[in-house]
């Protein structure tokens, strides 16, 4: 016999006592656990699974019983309060059996127990499936407290859960400050109640403490918000809600037309229906979505500020400058401000000027006096004294200086000029001898111990603009935070050229450390009241649609079309699409749309959409 051929039957007689034996064969090589599943699935068979690999499902686990359906109520405050305090206690006990730990449990099982009690005796003339959720609630609760080991506590605590999950759908009041996860592999009702994100799971302890996926109070109701796309089923031989295939929310790869375990981690196979599947609904497990960066927040109603930006110029307050001027002309004999950006102070002597008027001036002021001595002529002589030294006044000299001439029976030659004002001199027009006439400007002077920017905002945002609105300025070579500010006026027109309004704002500038003409960069807050929003990062843009992946419970996350509204720079309006209070997942977007993308009708994703897009 060839080699061939003997290799050939040595083949088939290995695959016949494979078929054979399988069973036997993965004991003997493979550890405990994997053993057991393999034993317990039955030989895999093909469900048209869209990878092309076969799923191979076991019987199906029977479906844990439900959370009681208790008709809409409003429990009393005290009644509320008393089962806020069982929530309090319950979740202590949960702790406990995250950990595997029971010697903490029956003392805030006891105080839980107590709670309900109350609870039950505070709601007055109760319904029938209230009342009755209240007591056996509390009922579980004193199992709770009873029991002598691990799993007596595990399904007591779930019975609890139970009754008070389906209390709280009920009431929505009591929901508020908590949270309802589901794991697929606890044994009996497989919902529990917990406080934040932090997923801790009580039934199955440290051997899967983050097995689980958020989930709903009671039975999911339809969402108020339309979906992405409406997918018809008319002649296709099924429904909407008729499900198409089974799969795990561990392993996604897993297809299987009927209900069963995942053959890889032996969890309940979850049901896909046409909806879900043509949607783009995508099964990703809380605990598989932070390791894969996906984060969830939800759609509230707040206070919106939208920031508008445009460029400033830091120039002077025009109500700080000072020119300084001479009512008469002369010559300028000394210059004591010599140069520009020169600081002055109030009252220092700048120059010192000669006048021919003013010198002939100071003369008739002193004849003037000289005659007050004559009694004949005292009356006519004071009159023209007191006229004659308003006059010198008139022209730019002191009282003081006025004074001092009379005190030295001779006119001043050379006669000091004194500032009008403190700042600086940005402006300096005379040199030492130079000669000025009446009403010529010799110098500027800016105090800038107080600025103005002045900002250029485009014609279609100047309305949005208000005096008193608050502003924020940064200055690209400052670091720090930004310089607070309000829009003290808006100017009533246009530069025609740039098709630009002018806004000021008044700002404080004690240092000195904003300088005319300097640039900056402005920000308008814009108060836009309360608005339904979303974080930016949550919108996936497709073109022709805007899409937001909303979170399902039970570990589904499903495309919803938005139509938006203004945005800024961490938020974005949402005007139609979502509800308020809705979970949408914030980050991670492009790997649950790659994956929705693969599984949906690509109609989703490509299609124009009519009218256009938003």
């Amino acid at each position: 016999m060839k080699r061939w051929q003997v290799a050939l039957i040595t083949g088939a007689v290995a695959a016949t006592v494979a078929a054979l034996f399988h069973a036997e064969l993965v004991a003997w090589f493979s550890p405990p656990d994997r053993a057991a599943r393999a034993a317990r699935a039955p030989a895999a068979h093909d469900h048209g699974a869209a990878s092309g690999a076969p799923a191979t499902t076991a019987p199906a686990r029977p479906p844990g019983p439900a959370e009681p359906a208790i008709a809409p109520t409003e429990l009393p405050a005290p009644a509320r309060s008393a089962v806020a305090e069982a929530l309090d206690a319950l979740e202590r006990v949960r702790a406990e059996l995250v950990l595997d730990r029971h010697d903490g449990v029956a003392a805030p099982a006891r105080l839980a127990a107590r709670a309900l009690g109350a609870a039950r005796a505070a709601t007055t003339a109760p319904a029938a499936d209230v009342a009755a959720a209240l007591d056996r609630a509390r009922e579980a609760a004193e199992q709770l407290a009873a029991s002598a080991e691990l799993d007596g506590a595990r399904v007591a605590l779930a019975e609890v859960n139970r009754q008070l999950i389906g209390l709280a759908a009920a009431d929505p009041r009591l929901q508020e400050g908590w949270r309802v996860f589901r794991c697929p592999m606890a044994p009996g009702f497989r919902k529990w109640v917990q406080r934040g994100d932090d997923l801790g799971n009580p039934y199955m302890g440290q051997a899967m403490p983050a097995c689980g996926s958020s989930s709903s109070w009671g039975a999911p109701s339809p969402s108020p918000a339309a979906p992405a796309a409406v997918v018809s089923h008319d002649g296709h031989g099924h429904a909407g809600g008729d499900v198409a295939h089974y799969t795990c929310s561990m392993h996604p790869s897993i297809r299987a037309a009927d209900p069963g375990q995942c053959p890889i981690c032996a969890m309940d196979l979850t049901p896909v229906t046409f909806d879900e599947h043509e949607g783009g609904v995508v099964i990703v497990e809380e605990a598989r979505r932070g390791p894969a960066g996906i984060r969830t927040g939800k759609v509230v109603r707040a206070p919106m500020t939208q920031a508008l930006r445009a460029l400033g110029r830091v120039t002077y307050d025009e109500a700080g400058l000072r020119d300084v001027t001479l009512r008469l002309g002369g010559w300028i004999t000394k210059l004591h401000v010599t140069r520009t950006g020169q600081a002055v102070r109030q009252g220092q002597v700048m120059f010192t000027l000669y006048s021919p008027e003013l010198y002939a001036a100071q003369q008739e002021y002193l004849l003037a006096r000289a005659r007050v001595a004559d009694p004949a002529a005292r009356a006519h002589a004071a009159a023209l004294a007191d006229a004659s030294a308003r006059k010198l006044e008139l022209w730019g000299l002191t009282a003081a200086q006025v004074a001092r001439i009379a005190e030295r029976g001779e006119p001043m030659r050379d006669v000091p000029f004194h500032a009008p004002a403190s700042g600086y001199v940005i402006e300096k027009l005379v040199v030492e001898g130079a000669a000025f006439e009446a009403g010529q400007r010799l110098f500027r002077i800016a105090a800038l111990d107080r600025v103005w920017v002045e900002v250029d905002v485009y014609e279609a945002d100047l309305d949005k603009v208000r005096v008193g609105q608050a502003a924020s300025l940064e200055l690209s070579h400052q670091a720090g935070p930004p310089v607070a500010a309000r829009v003290a006026y808006v100017y009533p027109y246009l530069d025609p050229g740039t098709r630009t309004g002018k806004v000021r704002l008044e700002l404080p500038n004690a240092g000195h450390g904003l300088k005319p003409d300097m640039y900056a960069t402005v920000t308008f807050a814009l108060d836009l009241g309360p608005r339904l929003q979303v974080p930016v990062d949550a919108v996936v843009y497709t073109g022709p649609r805007r899409l937001v992946f909303v979170d399902l419970g039970e570990g589904r996350l499903g495309p919803r079309e938005v139509t938006l509204g203004v945005r800024t720079d961490d938020a974005v309006e949402v005007l139609t699409g979502l509800a308020e209070g809705e979970t949408v997942v914030t980050s991670g977007n492009f790997l649950v749309a790659a994956e929705s993308r693969i599984r949906s009708a690509a109609k989703l994703w490509t299609e124009e959409r009519a009218g256009g897009a938003p």
